[in-house]
């Protein structure tokens, strides 16, 4: 049997890093990538791109040999209980290592243009998809700090990554000041449950946190009802430092500058890979270390993803540069994946995984047309930049049409199912709960869809409508993106016509997530 039960009283045994082997196939990679930076010529470094797709798809063959051998064992334990593989972690790691893959990709023709192709680059790529993958399975606070933390520092570096250009390192630094901060205050949160609980592991603070909860109100609580305080102020010091790194209001500041300055390629990837991973802490921590303040927490997350599909979808209006305009698409997006969360069951679930999966395939597809707009002397960023493209290359053009549709929600795109799943979780929440807020919050989800689709259109709109644009010179696509593209949009319409396989998958492999709902998995 290739994965055995680790068992976390024994000595440290070779089934622990069998549980962590896509991670260390990445790891290893990456390392290998830097050495190839200084030995190969600075004309061959391309190849250091195909490497790193090699890499990606070992670490995924190594995902799914897990999966075949251990998925009548899950969930397993390794490293003391700081790792745990379960159908949650495979579902996310998979979608990141999809993630890293489109954006490897999608940047070799982008770094050719802008003279920076450099093999760091795919190294640091490389290695932020490890931490990713390790917020995914991390079961402590400390190993989940820690990843969120080898994360955070590549992408600061992958903001700033074109050294020469003014805008990129602006965007760096506030998103630096900003991401420092957000730690802190994150930290300090997991520093009060640590004090509260005696515990890092998630599991053993949620048994704390419950049983505290179950004493509030009884006879001789005083001993805990002190603790409650303190336990508020803990799971708001996280929800804020969280709020941040998913971009949602009032902590979504940095997004518009960070999108718009940085490389395009690295704004696609810390627009999918970075939000699926923070909300994969979100989960983490909320459903199954918080799971006993739900009736605090719900609300919060409520009103926060209100707001924050509010200004997302309101800002994103008047915005003519795309770069900019996705940004305040992807702060509405981080709204509607908080109504996952607000659901909590079996419903919400399957519409978060799945609509991060569709999620990573839109906003791939589309940063990847943007990229294919650049030329030396034209920047590509700007809405209007995209006048004509029917005419010139029509099925790019078609291409974009799919992705703004599907970001939209558009039946028969694999938004709509996202979109579909996440409502539906709110419903049924609000039949099981018996509370009118949750119809509220759905009502205003729907309107707010419906205004998306003003800005979403007006990329269709010039493309199709706009005059022939004067520069009639044919696009050219390297080999990698055009796969790229191709391959976002089968995912996506195979996604919205036939979405029945992967929905059973993710049913399946969250069970045991969704039983921690109050409502019976379905």
């Amino acid at each position: 049997m290739f994965l055995l039960q680790a068992n976390t009283t024994a000595l440290f045994s070779i089934a622990d890093l069998q549980l962590i082997a896509p991670e260390l196939i990445l790891t290893v990679c990456a390392g290998i990538a830097l050495v190839m930076e200084v030995v190969l010529p600075y004309r061959k470094t391309k190849v250091i791109a195909y490497f790193s797709l090699v890499g990606v798809a070992l670490a995924a063959f190594s995902l799914g040999v897990q999966f075949w051998y251990a998925r009548d064992a899950l969930p397993m334990d390794g490293f003391y209980g700081m790792v745990r593989i379960d159908g949650f972690a495979l579902i996310f790691k998979a979608i990141f290592l999809i993630g890293s893959a489109l954006a490897i990709a999608i940047s070799i023709r982008y770094l050719d243009i802008e003279g920076e192709q450099h093999g760091e680059y795919y190294a640091l790529v490389l290695f932020a998809t490890v931490g990713m993958m390790f917020l995914a399975c991390g079961y402590d606070l400390i190993t989940l700090y820690v990843s969120l933390e080898l994360m955070a520092l590549t992408f600061y570096v992958l903001v700033a990554f074109t050294k020469r250009e003014k805008r990129s390192n602006e965007a760096a630094m506030k998103y630096f000041l900003l991401g420092a901060f957000s730690s802190g205050v994150l930290l300090y949160g997991m520093s009060l449950l640590y004090g509260i609980a005696g515990s890092t592991n998630l599991g053993e603070i949620g048994h704390s946190v419950a049983a505290i909860a179950l004493t509030i109100g009884e006879p001789g609580e005083s001993a805990t009802a002190s603790l409650r305080p303190l336990l508020l102020l803990g799971m708001i010091a996280l929800a804020a430092g969280l709020f941040f790194k998913i971009a949602a209001v009032p902590f979504h500041m940095w997004a518009p500058d960070a999108y718009e300055g940085a490389p395009t390629s690295v704004t696609a990837f810390l627009s999918t890979g970075s939000k699926a991973a923070s909300f994969a802490l979100y989960a983490r921590i909320f459903v199954e270390a918080l799971p006993s303040l739900r009736a605090d927490w719900a609300p919060l997350l409520g009103l926060v993803a209100a707001i924050t599909i509010m200004v997302g979808n309101w800002a994103a209006v008047t915005q003519e540069n795309s770069k900019r305009l996705l940004a305040y698409s992807s702060i509405s997006n981080a709204g509607y994946l908080l109504l996952g969360l607000v659901a909590g069951n079996s419903y919400g679930y399957i519409g978060l995984m799945v609509y991060l999966l569709v999620y990573t395939l839109m906003n791939m597809g589309a940063f990847g047309i943007v990229i294919s707009l650049r030329r030396r002397g034209i920047i590509g960023d700007n809405v209007d930049d995209m006048t004509g493209l029917a005419h010139k290359a029509p099925g790019m053009a078609a291409m974009m049409a799919v992705f703004m549709l599907s970001l939209g929600g558009l039946p028969g795109t694999g938004g709509f199912i996202g979109k579909y799943f996440l409502l539906w979780g709110l419903f049924d929440r609000a039949k099981a709960d018996r509370k009118n807020w949750y119809y509220w919050l759905a009502g205003w989800a729907v309107i707010n869809i419906v205004v998306s689709f003003y800005y979403y259109i007006r990329f269709i709109k010039v493309m199709y409508l706009g005059d022939s644009v004067a520069d009639d010179k044919q696009l050219s696509l390297s080999p990698a993106l055009q796969t790229a593209l191709v391959a976002s949009l089968v995912g996506i319409i195979v996604i919205g016509i036939y979405p029945q396989p992967l929905i059973e998958i993710v049913q399946t492999l969250i069970g045991p997530l969704a039983a921690l709902s109050p409502l019976p998995f379905k």
